[in-house]
């Protein structure tokens, strides 16, 4: 396994990180995702650990908290052999302090993560999305707090637009508070969005992406095909509408291109998906989620090899689109990109 600088900070992070959003399964969204219990779970940790992946990812409004208590059984014993990750800030309840990254909230949801996790310290805590109503003072001062006590060791965020994350940086730097080394995003050969603002801000500022949902919402796991109707057992019969828009005819474009490459270099669609992902700038690590042995271990196989500058021409060509304004013109113009030249040129 490859380990990474996560952004500019000093924690280093495997490649591939696991998403225990698959453990507990409670709730409409969750529960489609996968019902992963403790036992289940010890063997999936044991399988990552095996291949070097040590940092597991999670949320407080993953199955309503069973996921981190889950990954706390799971990882019960050997504390120190991984990294955990969670999140905070979506809602855990219909109350007015149920959501948002207010002090009092932060604080409740870090001791509540504490507690299911079973640990006496979390090494990635993160918001899990922008919260408008509380000042980004308040938010980072807090966080500072809670580095200055032990209770957490890094901070990042997630979902957040490029102003929120830069206001954020901005205001850490004035009062020297904790930096966000980590932003975990939306990103994938459906879905590259990501590289129009995000990532060069990841570049220029030193936050590294962890990749969530890199299959695309499970429409790159080679099973989602033109013409065909959704396989009866796929989770997007219960959760499309949870996740991330996609055009058909985009997404297909790039199957017939990942299928291509896929039967070139022996590897299965999702493999080469992923590998394509890890080769991406600022990206630190690409979560990756599993309900089963044989997925984890498959999905694990995306490591160990490089596709050929060729197949990943062709993969950013498919998958390619017109960037909106003010983006295109940098993309479109001379004048314009030889003032700004794409960081994916230098990738």
């Amino acid at each position: 396994m490859e380990y990474r600088q996560l952004g500019a900070s000093g924690l280093k992070v495997p490649a591939l990180s696991f998403g225990a959003g698959t453990f507990g399964g409670a709730g409409p969204l969750f529960g489609a995702w996968g019902n992963t219990d403790a036992r289940e779970a010890r063997r999936l940790v044991d399988i990552s650990l095996d291949a070097g992946i040590t940092m597991f990812d999670t949320a407080d409004v993953y199955s309503a908290g069973a996921s981190e208590d889950v990954l706390g059984q799971a990882v019960k014993g050997r504390r120190d052999q991984v990294l955990l990750s969670t999140k905070t800030s979506l809602p855990m309840g219909d109350g007015p302090g149920d959501a948002g990254s207010s002090r009092s909230r932060l604080i409740r949801a870090t001791e509540d993560a504490l507690r299911r996790l079973g640990t006496d310290r979390i090494d990635l805590f993160q918001l899990h999305a922008f919260d408008a109503g509380t000042p980004v003072d308040e938010v980072l001062s807090t966080l500072d707090q809670l580095v200055r006590s032990g209770k957490i060791r890094y901070v990042g965020v997630s979902n957040f637009s490029g102003w929120q994350l830069m206001k954020s940086l901005a205001t850490a730097e004035r009062h020297g508070y904790p930096r966000y080394a980590a932003h975990q995003v939306y990103y994938s050969l459906a879905g590259r969005d990501y590289e129009w603002e995000l990532l060069p801000l990841g570049l220029d500022q030193g936050v590294g992406a962890m990749v969530w949902s890199p299959l695309g919402w499970g429409r790159l796991t080679g099973k989602v095909r033109r013409g065909r109707p959704l396989p009866e057992g796929s989770r997007l019969h219960r959760t499309a509408d949870f996740g991330p828009p996609v055009d058909d005819d985009h997404l297909f474009r790039v199957v017939d291109a990942l299928d291509e490459i896929a039967a070139e270099t022996g590897k299965t669609v999702p493999q080469v998906a992923i590998n394509w992902l890890l080769r991406r700038p600022t990206v630190s690590s690409v979560i990756i989620g599993a309900r089963n042995e044989e997925q984890l271990r498959q999905n694990i196989g995306a490591v160990g090899w490089q596709l050929a500058p060729e197949q990943v021409a062709r993969l950013d060509a498919a998958s390619a689109k017109v960037a909106p304004y003010p983006y295109f013109p940098y993309e479109r113009q001379e004048g314009f990109a030889r003032l700004n030249p794409s960081p994916l040129a230098h990738g």
